[in-house]
């Protein structure tokens, strides 16, 4: 008899096969925009996973529009005014949640700019492309990650540049209405000043919302700078280093390869880590491409950093450069996140505590709980988390609230000479 899939197996199999939508859905009116921004893996539809056993529901992106999604034995079906999720191979039923288009997307910022153009809700948080679009797109010729549609979307899909204000009234309005906890920054490559040009958004938003801040750039060995940043209130760092073997790094990033190397990644992410603290920081990869084991040495790796590990199911993006490569297979997949869990749990790297922080585009790390073996490790790390998560609520309850902040964000700190440069960076 066939069986019927967990909430994180769900999600992991409509991440590799995709989904179908049935002529009895209307999406036009229940569901979010489909969005084509950033690097183009917020494309598909946002789903909700219910939860089961008392443990979290699940929030995912499923695509819709890539070639090997019109082959899924998945579709989604509106049987009177709930949506479900068919598997017509197996004959199998799941209820699913639609999450609707936030009323803000349509509304305009003060300077007349579209809110969806600032930013878009990516799960519950609110991701938004802050600088223009990635300068490896313009080098001639394009050295792009061979992943990537940032260059097709940014300025297109979304604002090529946001003033200030705009950032902080979409952030305003996503909080007001979505319950948004975080926002997340990211960037291509902008000559190496992407974490200075995050710099004055990150202090308005502390100063004027009041939310968690991450930021996802393109590394630098000026770890002052991350000192920066960090003194302006940004909580999160993350490095997207898409693959852990270098082979497989130097042919799909060349550009990443050819201006910082995959070891500005490491270094920055082992002193991001040990200055913030374990599960302050992410190492995100994309699995599906390079062989298995280096998928679960990069794991091995991230978690040893105490930081914590986003991994994307590789998506044959349409417009990307590898649009044509198979989507991965389920049983990979399902050894890659369990084995992510696992290695959360040998390590205690603190997840899931911030409130409301839902991403769709990654199987999260506590997603996978659903896949982890039951024991007494497993009950330990379940009450670590739990008082961790207790622990920090007055942490976060003061994050969410809008406060001074001291450092100045037009001026970076001085660095005054070589010979009083502390020993921790870069000379």
């Amino acid at each position: 008899m066939p069986k019927q899939l967990n909430p994180c197996e769900l999600e992991i199999d409509l991440f590799c096969k995709g989904i179908q939508i049935d002529a009895s859905c209307s999406l036009e009116n229940d569901a979010r925009l489909f969005a084509r921004t950033r690097a183009g893996l917020g494309s598909g539809l946002e789903i909700i996973v219910p939860g089961q056993a008392g443990y979290k529901e699940i929030w995912m992106n499923a695509p819709v529009e890539e070639d090997f999604a019109q082959r899924s034995p998945y579709f989604l079906k509106k049987v009177g005014d709930k949506y479900k999720v068919h598997q017509t191979a197996d004959d199998l039923w799941y209820e699913v949640g639609i999450p609707p288009e936030p009323k803000w997307y349509n509304r305009e910022t003060s300077n007349g700019i579209r809110m969806s153009k600032i930013g878009v809700l990516q799960g519950t948080y609110l991701g938004v492309y802050v600088n223009n679009a990635c300068m490896y797109w313009y080098m001639s010729p394009a050295t792009n990650c061979q992943f990537c549609t940032s260059g097709l979307n940014v300025g297109v899909n979304e604002q090529a540049t946001k003033e200030i204000s705009d950032v902080v009234e979409t952030a305003l309005a996503a909080k007001e209405e979505s319950g948004m906890t975080f926002l997340h920054f990211n960037s291509g490559y902008q000559y190496g000043k992407g974490l200075d040009h995050t710099a004055r958004y990150v202090k308005a938003l502390k100063e004027q919302v009041g939310c968690l801040v991450g930021i996802q750039v393109i590394p630098t060995m000026d770890f002052w700078k991350y000192d920066w940043l960090i003194d302006l209130g940004a909580n999160h760092f993350s490095f997207c280093y898409e693959f852990h073997n270098p082979e497989y790094f130097k042919k799909y990033l060349p550009g990443k390869e050819q201006t910082v190397g995959q070891s500005t990644f490491f270094k920055a992410m082992e002193y991001t880590s040990k200055k913030m603290g374990k599960g302050r920081v992410s190492g995100e990869i994309i699995a599906g491409v390079e062989p298995i084991e280096d998928t679960l040495a990069a794991i091995d790796f991230i978690t040893d950093l105490g930081a914590f590990p986003t991994i994307c199911v590789f998506r044959p993006v349409i417009g990307s450069d590898l649009e044509n490569l198979p989507s991965p297979d389920y049983d990979e997949m399902h050894i890659v996140y369990k084995y992510m869990y696992e290695a959360c749990m040998k390590k205690n790297i603190p997840i899931g505590l911030a409130p409301n922080i839902e991403v769709s585009l990654v199987v999260q790390p506590g997603d996978a709980v659903y896949l982890a073996d039951r024991g007494l490790r497993f009950a330990k790390y379940q009450t670590f988390l739990k008082l961790a998560r207790f622990a920090t609520k007055r942490y976060f309850a003061r994050q969410l609230t809008p406060h001074a902040i001291a450092a100045d964000a037009n001026r970076p700190p001085v660095i005054q000479d070589e010979l009083e440069v502390p020993a921790h960076m870069p000379r």
